[in-house]
């Protein structure tokens, strides 16, 4: 199965990337499809790009994903993330390939109190929330077979995201400070990148088994105090973290107070079981630290 990633630039992206050839991406032929081949900014560029590339599926990850400079820049933040899918999904729908495409947390309001459904009311409080809810819309008109798989709180051992912002500011840093009235959970890319390729082979085998809107993530649910706490409680124990509310790092766009995605639905697909933030975090630094570990 020939498989175009989008965004190979980014998290998600480079991982799956970077799976070539493991035994997750076994029987896939996995294709980057960097900007230079696929400019989600030029409409025209998609189908050429697909015709060249000739993939039986696109695994949708490239998007705007700047949150508060989205409130400045709506007119690109709906470029890519709102209009930029229907316009692969119409593409796509007209030569047989499949899509996956990932969508956010940030479609919801953030005042549930127990882990979104898929079918849950949206109702994005901000414009990144609103580009990628345009996005899902679009994509789903103009490919009805598509799969969105909504996810939140990524991070990974390299690139610039939570963890290592933590991990940095602990190596200077006896006391943190961190927002403890924001509920969600961190899911780690590696994980997901793994069981997006498991859910791309479900799709190749049955269609319709995954498409429409589903949630991925880890089970439990945490703050970003939590997850910090327990960032240095494995790597870090003598640094202190303590938690503040949010009104003590304002930000241009509102975070949703509570943004955990229900993840059981993906899992009883893929016929396996959800593995625990916690573990994913262990999972996440030991992989990391690894070459500390053996000296």
């Amino acid at each position: 199965m020939r498989v175009a990633i989008t965004g190979t630039t980014g998290q998600l992206g480079g991982r799956l990337l970077a799976l070539t050839g493991s035994d997750a991406a076994k029987g896939m032929d996995l294709i980057p499809m960097g900007r230079d081949r696929m400019d989600l900014t030029d409409p025209h560029s998609i189908p050429q790009a697909l015709d060249v590339a000739k993939p039986d599926l696109v695994l949708s990850c490239a998007a705007y994903t700047a949150v508060d400079a989205a409130e400045d820049d709506r007119d690109m933040a709906f470029r890519v993330n709102g209009e930029a899918p229907g316009h692969i999904g119409a593409a796509c729908e007209a030569r047989g390939i499949k899509v996956i495409h990932i969508g956010t947390d940030y479609v919801f309001n953030g005042q549930g109190q127990r882990p979104y459904l898929p079918q849950d009311p949206t109702g994005p409080t901000g414009v990144y929330g609103a580009s990628k809810l345009a996005g899902e819309a679009a994509l789903r008109e103009a490919c009805p077979g598509a799969s969105i798989v909504r996810v939140g709180w990524l991070y990974d051992r390299d690139g610039q995201n939570f963890l290592n912002t933590m991990l940095r500011l602990a190596e200077g840093r006896e006391v943190l400070t961190v927002v403890d009235d924001q509920l969600g959970c961190p899911t780690h890319v590696g994980d997901f990148a793994e069981d997006l390729l498991r859910w791309a082979q479900l799709g190749n085998r049955a269609p319709g088994a995954i498409a429409g809107i589903h949630h991925y993530g880890h089970s439990g649910v945490t703050s970003w105090f939590g997850f910090a706490a327990a960032i240095m409680r494995l790597r870090a124990p003598h640094v202190r973290v303590d938690p503040v509310p949010s009104e003590a790092f304002p930000t241009r766009a509102k975070r949703p107070s509570y943004s955990k995605l229900d993840e059981r639905d993906y899992f009883d697909r893929l016929g396996s079981a959800p593995i625990s933030w916690e573990v994913a975090l262990e999972r996440c630094l030991g992989a990391k630290f690894a070459s500390t570990k053996a000296e």
